[in-house]
């Protein structure tokens, strides 16, 4: 693989020249680009990379149908030929691993796992002692991937209203949200799930949005460190999450369940009680609690024997719009389970579902109108040697530029102590920064 190292002065400027270029660029025959990034965003074991990965040497896709297991063709392709992939886990694969179905129409029609070999690797290296650098590896002539870079000029120079204007809506009524939830309470107290993440869609149809345009509108009020761009053919994913799903590095992989939201203050003082307020509810820790259970017992069918361990339980984070209740768990892979396994035997991420988890499942598909899709799965990579970082897709709009759909959706852990009108407030509340965006 050729690669070309260069000193660059902003690199920030850089990160939006160089996606911008790849956007407006048709570098490869479907279209696919994966932008990731941590936004400057310090985070325990490491946020995402500041990376973007263009074009498609080879595609590895599953629609769900034909009965393939995703899991093992992706371990098989990175197997026959170890390379970087990249791409998305869609939360309906769940399907693949239990007796499970998706009952809800599909609006968007992502894959259900989508990966690619990228044709260009560049990075977006932050050097404090010796000055950034931007880092440009593939198998083509870096040399004049980097003159066409540095030649192309962006059609504009600012974060720009994506739309005119968006009409969004939601599946669900204030009043049909909180029935909901109610109804998961009487499923807790029959004994059938001690806690279930119930979401719910909010959509716009008909629109045009500049993906790119929205995007950055999304960053620039929503920074996070495992944000994610994609655009997959005519079909686009902007991401701000706040979560990593699951990372290995060697043979120890982590994981770092979010349970627990509370709004930012307007004023230095009120942030600091907010902060005190989430760190000392009982309510916020018991959610946390059972996932982190949860979280431990799916990480220990891939584990040695005694060495899941809790590096870090109740640990408070502060984003633009919210604080999080965070926890991280890890783990040593025994010697016979692959990367893929790894990923298998903990997916989906239990913050997205509730425990126990199967029984959690079969009830969202119940409770819930709209299918998950992309939502609440999975993005990130796989290095050439098999380590690799996975966020939990949440925060994230979704967009078919072909037929014009957008969708976002929230939700929250509904425990039997759950106050329904509380955990409506909290889905308004993680939906604000798109809705910001969109309506602006």
């Amino acid at each position: 693989m050729n690669s070309v190292r260069v000193p660059i002065n902003d690199l920030l400027v850089w990160r939006w020249q160089v996606l911008a270029w790849a956007v407006a660029q048709e570098v490869n025959t479907d279209g696919f680009i994966a932008f990731l990034t941590n936004n400057g965003i310090a985070y325990p074991n490491a946020p995402f990379p500041n990376r973007l990965f263009v074009g498609a040497k080879r595609v590895i896709s599953f629609s769900g149908e034909g009965g393939a297991d995703a899991f093992q063709e992706l371990q098989n392709a990175h197997q026959e030929r170890p390379s970087f992939l990249v791409g998305i886990f869609s939360y309906d694969i769940k399907n693949q691993l239990e007796t499970l179905t998706s009952r809800n129409a599909d609006h968007l029609h992502f894959p259900e796992a989508y990966f690619v070999e990228p044709e260009w690797i560049i990075d977006f290296d932050e050097r404090p002692d010796s000055g950034d650098e931007l880092v440009i590896r593939g198998d083509g002539d870096v040399d004049a991937l980097l003159k066409k870079i540095r030649s192309f000029k962006p059609s504009y120079t600012r974060i720009s209203p994506p739309l005119a204007s968006a009409t969004i809506r939601c599946r669900v009524t204030p009043a049909e949200y909180q029935e909901n939830v109610r109804r998961v309470q009487q499923h807790i107290l029959a004994g059938n799930v001690y806690e279930l993440n119930y979401c719910i869609e909010f959509f716009a149809e008909h629109i045009n949005l500049d993906p790119l345009a929205t995007y950055r509108a999304l960053n620039e009020r929503s920074p996070m460190p495992f944000s994610s761009f994609l655009k997959i053919g005519e079909r686009y994913i902007m991401g701000a999450s706040p979560e990593r799903f699951l990372k290995k590095v060697g043979r120890r992989i982590s994981s770092q369940p979010i349970k627990g939201t509370i709004r930012r203050g307007q004023t230095p003082d009120e942030d600091a009680a907010l902060r005190t307020q989430l760190m000392n509810s009982e309510k916020e820790q018991a959610e946390n609690l059972m996932i982190v259970d949860l979280v431990r017992n799916d990480l220990a069918k891939s584990a040695e024997t005694g060495s899941v361990r809790v590096d870090e339980l109740f640990g408070i984070y502060g984003f633009q719009q919210v604080y999080q209740l965070i926890s991280t768990v890890s783990a040593t892979l025994r010697e016979n389970v692959s990367w893929a396994d790894a990923i298998r035997n903990a997916f989906p991420m239990g913050s997205m579902t509730g425990a126990p988890k199967i029984r959690a499942m079969e009830l969202i598909d119940e409770l819930e109108v709209s299918r998950r899709g992309v939502y609440s799965g999975a993005i990130g990579f796989v290095t050439p040697d098999g380590d690799f970082d996975f966020n939990v897709v949440i925060r994230t709009l979704l967009y078919d530029a072909q037929s014009r759909y957008a969708s976002f959706s929230v939700g929250s852990a509904i425990t039997y102590e759950a106050d329904p009108a509380q955990e409506w407030e909290e889905c308004l509340l993680k939906a604000r920064a798109i809705r910001e965006v969109l309506e602006s």
